[in-house]
């Protein structure tokens, strides 16, 4: 891109093009050589909004994140319709598909970007931490509505779901799991504690 020419919404545009590389070729290939090239612009572009590479990541993750609250309000309404394990399995689908596997692996992979994200975020392991969050707030709603027992342990259902979920989508090269097989692992977690409907 020639210099002196405005590139509208940078930031997005760098993050965009990062998850297509993130995507397509996995986070050791993640650079900022490989940003720029991929979004297009000079590689100073990168430089001039963002301190280092690593900065650039965490924001990148944070941006991330922040796609999960939406995923988590709708889980949340939810609440008291359809069947919990197609909600759970729905909202697990919804944030496997997307480029949160890829996500887990560039964070797990990179000290420096880890110490970044945990300036701001200290503890768990970002996206997962937020998914088990989400469905932790489901749950608890679902035990309120009398739809699953009263002292079930959402605390620790709800990082078995996301943590079962991820195995099935963490080989980023296989084929990626379907609804039914993600649905089997959630119906297994979650047996012991739906109430049983009164006839």
């Amino acid at each position: 891109m020639p210099t002196g020419v405005a590139i509208r919404d940078v930031r997005g545009q760098l993050f965009d093009a990062a998850e297509r590389v993130l995507l397509r070729d996995g986070p050791s290939a993640l650079t900022s050589r490989a940003v720029t090239t991929e979004a297009g612009c000079a590689k100073g572009v990168l430089h001039r909004h963002f301190t280092d590479f690593d900065a650039f990541l965490a924001e990148l993750v944070l941006d991330r994140i922040a796609r999960i609250d939406d995923q988590a309000a709708a889980l949340h309404k939810s609440a008291g319709t359809g069947t919990i394990a197609h909600n759970i399995t729905q909202a697990l689908l919804d944030l496997f598909e997307s480029v949160a596997v890829a996500i887990v692996s560039l964070v797990t992979s990179r000290d420096g970007l880890r110490a970044q994200l945990r300036e701001v975020r200290p503890a768990g392991v970002p996206i997962l931490t937020d998914a088990a969050t989400a469905i932790a707030s489901y749950l608890t709603a679902e035990r309120e509505l009398g739809r699953i027992i009263a002292d079930a342990d959402v605390d620790t259902l709800a990082p078995t779901l996301v943590g079962a979920a991820h195995m099935l989508f963490a080989d980023r090269q296989g084929i990626p799991p379907g609804a039914g097989d993600v649905r089997k692992v959630v119906t297994a977690v979650i047996a012991g504690v739906e109430q049983k409907p009164l006839r």
